[in-house]
């Protein structure tokens, strides 16, 4: 008997960008009223700014290579890709990120900077997601696929850690769940065009 392992559905790419290039990342990460993004994006975040697209390319550059070949493992087929928008999120007590999903792009990625210890401890004691599976905790990263029926996989949850990178579907629906810590999180989200 032959059996087979399909591979369904989006591809979600999951890395770790080492220190040095977290470094320089965040380097690109000013709060400056004139980079201003807040009202192009969906996010309850008061303090979201545009950031250097060229620059965040070269540096990521090695990354995205890795996640051309797992395109190709997953896929069969090649894609080649730009930056068209980027921005950091500086995400404060209370404020998180409605089910959504990136527009006018083909891929979308979002890259955590800084996760503050305080926000690791508020979501390791929180009490709801040792006996409900499907909750979310503090802080957690959510990609979900919408699919009314049993044995289907319809969500993936995390708790980012400095140095994590998502690459995904820009029309993979994906939220973030609020934190309670009177800290601040650091991340850099972006969109991406296909060359043709």
């Amino acid at each position: 008997m032959e059996s087979k392992f399909y591979y369904w559905g989006p591809l979600l790419f999951h890395t770790k960008v080492n220190q040095n290039d977290i470094n320089e990342l965040k380097n690109l990460c000013i709060k400056d009223e004139n980079l201003n993004h807040r009202k192009f994006l969906a996010g309850h975040i008061k303090e979201e700014y545009k950031i250097n697209i060229k620059k965040l390319e070269t540096i990521l550059d090695l990354y995205f290579n890795d996640y051309k070949n797992c395109y190709i493992n997953f896929y069969g087929n090649n894609i080649d890709f730009y930056i068209n928008n980027a921005w950091v999120n500086f995400m404060k007590s209370g404020e998180f990120n409605p089910v959504h999903f990136h527009d006018n792009c083909k891929l979308s990625a979002v890259l955590y900077l800084s996760i503050p210890e305080e926000i690791k401890q508020e979501n390791k004691h929180f009490e709801g997601k040792e006996n409900l599976k499907s909750v979310e905790g503090p802080g957690e990263i959510v990609f979900v696929i919408s699919t009314p029926t049993n044995n289907f996989i319809t969500q993936k949850r995390f708790f980012p850690e400095n140095g994590d990178l998502f690459i995904f579907p820009s029309n993979l629906l994906h939220y973030v769940a609020p934190f309670k810590s009177n800290v601040e999180r650091v991340s850099i989200s972006f969109n991406m065009k296909e060359k043709t």
